[in-house]
């Protein structure tokens, strides 16, 4: 009996070993199999990538210009990421030639090679100009660029011979040129500022121009600047907002408070209706920016109005006249509502600490700061009635919250000082407790 166990025992582990190595092998299959499989799939996304990848850097214009240095040196990496490579367009778009043939140069073929400077915006309009031609690309880009760029400072002085002056590949790109929404892009609005920099804050470049290159500087400290780049307002001015893009060129005088319009919509109308408009005017000076500056604009505060070293009305208005009286009356009712809705924070911040429910009259505060602000606006008008009567329902309102606080302070006080007694009593009668126990014991 044991030899015949011992023999079935070993036919199950032949058995069993045959299994697992025909298991081994299946699985070994299995992963070659997939294996195979990768690399075909891997080997067929390469090819349809390659296919994909715009005919210029395949062409023998980037064989070339890839080896070259400085100026003519254009790799396919950065063609394939130009927007006109990503549309299928090649080199010879531009410069002629044939892109595919080793005679890419020949001027049979059309080959232009370097373009002047002043050929560039015809150059780029011939297609960005013709509306049946971009519609197969983007129906909703704009046609009339060039159109612009004509009427603007640089195509005038292109048409007068001034080849220093920008020109589109100025602005956006040679061969690397991305799409506006793309923050790589040299015109995405994070960028434009340092793009006209480039130009308008070099001394040495702009020499021989009638105008200042220090607007960088000044941008670069203003308040617009700031929502821009700290606060990620993408909407916020940069320099084509007030000057234009294609069509650039300084706002007129007359014009400046339009541009400045086109965001403060209530300030703008306020402004046309006070007596500072046609005073203006009559003076030759420009709306928003006679206050506030063009470039380096400051976020707005009260000591501008009124008197002392930030103040702009003392620009205009000496001690004794009119205006000079209503600035500083104005200045104080601001400065007064300011320090009432100081007053009522305070006391609803200390009544809030302590434990009192002071939720509806720090809301109620918060209309309060609305009318200060309202007021700001209305400032605009330079009418001291208007203003105060935004300041008089702004001080009403902080009174009563900061009744409403004190009253919540009061309220606490009488608790504590009728806890305080509650205490003092329980107190008293445990001392009793504890006299009486004693002397019932002793008994």
């Amino acid at each position: 009996m044991s030899a015949i166990h011992n023999e079935i025992m070993q036919t199950r582990d032949g058995e069993r070993l045959r299994g697992t190595a025909s298991a081994r092998a299946s699985q070994a299959w299995f992963l070659l199999a997939v294996a195979i499989w990768v690399a075909v799939a891997m080997f067929a996304a390469s090819q349809a990538h390659s296919a994909a990848l715009p005919q210029a850097v395949q062409s023998t214009c980037v064989d070339c210009h890839s080896a070259l240095d400085a100026n003519l040196k254009v790799t396919g990496e950065q063609y394939a990421q130009d927007i006109h490579a990503q549309k299928g367009l090649t080199c010879a778009g531009c410069h002629g030639g044939d892109p595919t043939s080793m005679e890419a140069m020949d001027k049979k073929k059309g080959f232009k090679g370097h373009i002047d400077r002043k050929a560039i915006p015809e150059l780029c309009a011939k297609c960005h100009a013709d509306g049946a031609y971009m519609r197969q690309y983007n129906p909703s880009l704009r046609t009339d660029q060039l159109a612009q760029y004509k009427t603007s400072v640089h195509g005038k002085r292109l048409a007068g011979g001034d080849s220093k002056v920008a020109v589109c590949i100025d602005c956006h790109g040679v061969h690397g040129i991305r799409a506006v929404k793309d923050p790589r892009s040299k015109v995405f609005p994070l960028n434009v500022a340092d793009t006209c920099a480039r130009c308008h804050a070099d001394g040495k470049y702009m020499q021989g121009y009638p105008i200042k290159h220090d607007q960088f500087a000044g941008y670069s400290t203003s308040v617009h600047h700031e929502a821009l780049t700290v606060r990620g307002d993408l909407s916020a001015p940069t320099c084509t907002t007030c000057h234009g893009n294609h069509g650039a060129a300084p706002p007129g005088v007359a014009s400046v408070v339009n541009v400045c319009s086109t965001c403060h919509v209530f300030q703008a109308q306020l402004f046309e209706s006070s007596p500072h408009k046609p005073a203006f005017a009559a003076a030759g000076l420009p709306g928003c920016v006679t206050c506030h500056s063009n470039h380096r604009i400051v976020h707005p505060s009260d000591s501008m109005v009124g008197t002392g070293p930030q103040a702009v009305c003392t620009e205009c208005h000496t001690q004794g006249d009119a205006g000079f009286v209503a600035a500083g009356h104005i200045k104080e009712q601001l400065v007064a509502l300011q320090a009432a809705i100081g007053r009522s924070d305070e006391v609803l911040r200390r009544a809030e600490e302590s434990g009192m429910e002071v939720s509806q009259a720090q809301l109620d505060l918060t209309s309060a700061r609305d009318q200060l602000t309202k007021a700001r606006v209305t400032l605009h008008s330079f009418t001291p009635k208007k203003i105060d009567d935004d300041i008089k329902v702004g001080q009403v309102t902080a009174e009563k919250t900061r009744l409403a606080g004190e009253k919540a302070l009061r309220e606490r006080d009488y608790r504590r000082m009728g806890l305080g007694i509650s205490l003092v009593t329980i107190l008293a009668m445990l001392v009793g407790l504890k006299l009486y126990i004693g002397q019932i014991e002793r008994k």
